[in-house]
């Protein structure tokens, strides 16, 4: 047994730890067989039902009090695969609902919606929950919640829930029998859309990491 499965299994299963890192874990190997298209029909269903167990996970780390890692620097992760081939995949599976509008900031005016996927959406969400399981497997527990918390806050935890709305939208159109409008302009591959998106995002990981971490990686 590796050190870093040695490490979690020491743990009291009832650890808040343990059981932060077993629902991301199920979220990950859930969404990669997901991503696999054996099953596209369930797709949709399933892949809300993973991200309302994923949010419930958020919510426990947003309700818990401020984690502080034990080192002052992050430690390096090292080497992190990327979510680009999960990313296409989804989307070739979730095509054509794959694009959806969002409001970026519901207390924040804006004159229309953004555009988004559930592919990207989902993509990015696994890339923050792998950072801090690189963190988890190593032994960094307390650097693996930090994160998880962190970047709950910052992005995965908006994300996923403008996920879930999409989902959840895109079944109970199924389920009520009321077809879907076809969404013009809101293809993120062209337009003035996906700049605004990328520029808003930009901005409040911006202003985020500004205010968590100041300069370069110091907390």
């Amino acid at each position: 047994m590796s050190d870093a499965k040695l490490h979690a299994t020491e743990q009291n299963p009832d650890d808040f730890a343990v059981q932060i890192a077993d629902q991301i874990e199920s979220f990950l190997v859930a969404v990669s067989e997901v991503a696999k298209g054996d099953e596209p029909d369930s797709a949709v269903p399933f892949l809300l039902l993973e991200v309302s167990q994923l949010l419930l996970a958020g919510g426990r780390l947003g309700a818990h009090e401020d984690i502080v890692p034990e080192e002052r620097y992050e430690p390096d992760p090292g080497f992190e695969p990327d979510a680009d081939e999960l990313r296409e995949n989804l989307a070739r599976l979730l095509e054509p609902v794959d694009v959806y509008s969002e409001v970026f900031d519901p207390y924040e005016p804006r004159k229309a919606p953004v555009p988004a996927r559930i592919s990207d959406d989902l993509a990015d969400v696994i890339a923050d929950l792998r950072h801090g399981m690189v963190h988890y497997r190593a032994g960094r527990t307390s650097e693996a919640l930090w994160w998880w918390q962190f970047s709950y806050f910052s992005n995965w935890g908006t994300t996923a829930s403008a996920t879930l709305r999409a989902l959840h939208s895109v079944l109970a159109h199924v389920r009520l029998n009321q077809p879907l409008e076809e969404l013009d302009g809101l293809d993120t591959d062209e337009g003035d859309g996906d700049d605004t998106l990328e520029f808003e995002a930009g901005r409040v990981m911006a202003e985020e990491i500004g205010g968590h971490l100041g300069s370069g990686q110091v907390r």
